[in-house]
Parts: structure tokens; sequence; C-alpha cells
């Protein structure tokens, strides 16, 4: 008899198990609380509001024995390849002083050549600077934005614009104001072969060129994993950071990449950023599985998916200074995870990454929460939230937002019956985490994006696939290159030539 495989087993068993509404949890397990509310590097995540049991959390950790997951995290964080399709280890944890001490190191002597720059900078190396154009596009540009827009609200030493996308509106948008004399350009392309990325740094060039400067190039960064290629593209060897080919683009803010972070919000408050994200690595790296926030996290997103067929996951940020976490976790996770092939190449079978979206309450609860409460799709959902307010407002004013937030997720869980109009009656039973702060400073923001990081680790671990290739990325834009070419629009769908033609392509 063939012996039956340990993960498909443990994924059968938490796939059939019928559990308990949630809110018979909280009278069968009269410890749900102290085992379900965790805490660590400044975030309590309060998991009682989903359906995972004592049971339940007993199949994940099988499921987690038969996965290897202690293996797995052991080689993250000691610099093995993890990324076995372009055979590379992912060492973003070492930018943050917790990987391998060969790629700390590494990640340390290109961090000091950052600080060098950024002390030239400081000291008008590049003459006066007002500004910061930075160019590049996924997690090269979600990540400084998600940053300096949550950490930037009482100023910034520079005006940070950013660009990604190659529609010239985007451009146009970002030059708006700026002064070519006072202002600096940062180009991240971990290639420094990405179309969009040169196409919008050409413009920028065109920009500074247009308004008289005589060495346009003297104007700009490049921030790169291929020094050379920026080297070819014109810009002075002097004027690039290199960082590690083994740091994926949407893990890639800790390095280099946060230059611009830096000089927006200063050296010390990009450091806290690392402190905070090396907080929480340590632990991930060392805490119980059962007690440990990422790891238990994984197991929630991975029941819903597989037990409830749950297909997307809805993350609401009840503070204005998180809105653009969604739009930075969309591509960590759904780039990461969105995958429907094992390590090994083999299919999966089995769903893989949920579709991320959101928000930010309480705006959402005049909108999609409609969905949420009423609709017929189970979508757990995640609340996030920070005690301490620090804007200028009413404080009473923060108060109704938090107390939206606690509500939401006890009305999703509750719900309410209406025998005499089901226009009006609420099913409940719908899971909720919240994620909980007591201020949103540089440390906690590092804390809470690592924490997502590391969760979605956990999950692919879990299901067997790489987080760190994204060959889906390409295909799309390999397609843009062959169609521009007359030759080969033969190859394409009378559609796709009939779109061209209209367009005047």
């Amino acid at each position: 008899m063939t012996q039956r495989d340990p993960v498909q087993a443990a994924f059968d068993t938490i796939s059939n198990y019928e559990g308990p509404p949630i809110e018979a949890l909280f009278d069968s397990e009269p410890d749900r609380l102290d085992r379900m509310v965790l805490e660590a590097a400044g975030i309590r995540m309060d998991m009682s509001k989903t359906h995972l049991d004592k049971d339940l959390v007993g199949f994940f950790t099988e499921l987690a024995e038969a996965a290897d997951l202690e293996g797995r995290r052991k080689a993250l964080f000691s610099g093995e390849i993890v990324n076995p399709s372009e055979g590379r280890a992912a060492t973003h944890v070492a930018e943050r002083g917790e990987g391998a001490n060969e790629d700390n190191e590494i990640a340390a002597k290109l961090r000091q050549r950052m600080r060098n720059l950024l002390d030239a900078i400081e000291g008008g190396a590049f003459g006066e600077v007002e500004a910061v154009l930075h160019i590049g596009i996924g997690g090269s540009v979600l990540g400084p934005a998600l940053a300096v827009d949550a950490l930037g609200r009482e100023g910034t030493r520079c005006d940070l614009r950013l660009v990604a996308n190659i529609d010239g509106e985007a451009m146009d948008e970002a030059l708006i104001g700026l002064d070519p004399e006072t202002t600096l350009i940062v180009a991240v392309s971990k290639s420094f072969t990405t179309t969009e990325t040169l196409t919008n740094l050409s413009a920028a060039l065109d920009w500074l060129e247009g308004a008289g400067m005589e060495d346009p190039y003297g104007r700009v960064i490049a921030v790169t994993a291929n020094p050379e290629k920026a080297i070819e593209h014109g810009i002075d060897e002097t004027r690039i950071l290199p960082f590690a080919d083994t740091v994926g683009g949407r893990y890639s803010l800790w390095s280099p990449v946060g230059i611009s972070i830096a000089m927006a919000l200063g050296w010390d408050r990009f450091e806290e950023l690392l402190e905070g994200a090396a907080a929480m690595d340590r632990h991930f790296k060392l805490a119980p599985l059962t007690e440990n926030l990422p790891v238990m996290a994984a197991f929630s997103d991975l029941y819903y998916t597989h037990n409830r067929g749950a297909e997307t996951r809805a993350i609401f940020a009840y503070d204005e200074r998180l809105r653009m976490l969604v739009p930075y976790l969309q591509q960590l996770v759904m780039e990461s995870n969105g995958k429907s092939v094992t390590a090994d190449g083999e299919p999966l079978g089995r769903p893989s990454s949920a579709i991320l979206w959101g928000g930010v309450g309480t705006d959402g609860q005049h909108a999609v929460f409609q969905l949420l409460h009423q609709g017929s799709h189970l979508v757990p959902v995640e609340f996030l939230a920070v005690t301490e307010n620090e804007d200028s407002q009413d404080p009473r004013q923060h108060r109704q937002l938090l107390l939206n937030a606690f509500a939401q997720g006890a009305a999703l869980m509750t719900g309410r019956a209406n025998d005499d109009d089901a226009a009006r009656a609420y099913p409940g039973d719908r899971p909720s985490i919240t994620l909980l702060m007591q201020r949103l400073d540089a440390a906690t923001l590092g804390a809470l994006i690592a924490f997502y990081e590391h969760r979605t680790y956990v999950e692919a671990a879990l299901l067997g696939i790489n987080p760190f290739d994204q060959f889906g990325v390409e295909l799309g834009k390999d397609m843009a290159r062959q169609v521009d070419d007359p030759e080969q629009r033969s190859q394409f769908d009378p559609s796709t030539r009939a779109l061209i033609e209209k367009a005047g392509l």
C-alpha cells in the first residue's frame, strides 16, 4: 500500500473539519483569549473572532511539521536557497541584521555606503535639494510610499514625489511644482532593465535637460543590484547604490532602496524602521508556533481558503496613515503566493493565495461593508487600529474611530436575526482578526510590515510553493514587446490586432 502524503493528509483533515460557530467557542474554550490574543514587537493580534479552535490549531501544527515549517524558517534566516527556481537565498532579513553573518556584513557595508551618500547630499554635494523624484515600480515604489505617507504627516525633510506608472500623466503629476535646480532623481531598478522605470527616467532626464541643466545625469542616483547596467546607462559609479540580488523588489524597502525614506524622514527614523522589523524577525524566528503571530495568522488564512472556500481577504486600516498598506500588501502577498505549481514544479492542486483587497475605515463601512455583513461571499476581515492618535482634532473623534473598528468585528461575528424582514437580517459567524498597536511610529510600522512578510512566507511553506519568484509578471511585458513589432503582430488574436488598429498604433 502506498503511504499517504502527510501534507495532503493534514490538508484533508483541515478541509473536512466542521467546527462550532465562533461565538460558541468563547463558551467552550474558557482560555480562548489567553490563547488567541498574541503580542510581539508592539503589535497585539486578536484572533479570537476566527473559527480556529484547539482542534484546528492542532491540525495546523501537524501540517507545519509535515511541511517542515521549522526547517523552512531556519533556511530563511541562515541564508540557504529558498528560491529554488532562481537558485537564490532571500536575504531581506539580513538588511535588518537578522540573517546569516556573511549576509548581515554585506548588507551593513552597503547600508554604510548609503549613509555616506546621504551625508554627502545633506552636506551640499548636490547643491540645494528640496525635492526627490523617486522612480521605480512595484515594491521599489510601494515601500517608500507606504513608509513616508505613514510617518511623514508632520512634515518631511524634502518633498518626495514617486512615479511608477508608464502613463505620462503620472510623470506630469509628479513634476508639478518641482524646480529642476533643486530636485534629485532616485532611479530604482533591481536589474536596471525595467522598461517602465527606464522610460520614466528618460522622461525625467529630458525634463532636466529641457530646463537647461548641463549635466542632467549629475542629478541622478541609481539603486540597483546590477551596477554595470546603471553605468552603461550613463550614471557615475559614485552615485550608484548597490543591493544584493537576493533581495526581492517587494522586500526591498529595508535596503538602499530606502534612500528616499531616509532623505524624507531622516536616518534615525529609517534605522528605527529596521529595528522594528528586526524585533518581529526575532519573534518569528524564536517563538513557538502556537504563540507566533505570523504563523498563527497564516493558519487562519489557509483555513478560510481550504475549508470555507474564501477566495478573498479584506484588510481595513482604521488609521488614515495606513491608507497605502493595502496596495503594498497586494503586491507582497499576491506576487509572492499567486502560484499554481509547487516549488518542485508540480501542479499545486489546492488554492494558493487569497485575493487581497480593502481600504480604510470608516470609509468602507458606507460602501463595501454591505457585502461583508450580508453578502453571499464569506470574506475574512482584518482590522488595524492604533490606540494613540497624533492628529490635532478633538480626541473624541479618534475614540469614535476605534469604537467603530471594534464594533465591526463584533457585528460580523454576532450578526442579528430578524424574522419579520429578511433584508434586515445579518447572518453573523463571519470571522475577523484585529491588529492593535499602541502608537504608529517607525519601529511599529517596521514590525507590522515584517509581520506580513513572514506570514506570507509561512503560507508558502505550508503550501509548498516558492514565494520569491514572479515569472507571471514577465508574460505581459514580453507580449507588449512582441506586439510592438509589426512582423510579430500577425501572431496575435483578431481582437488584439483590432484594438491596435483602432488605437492607431
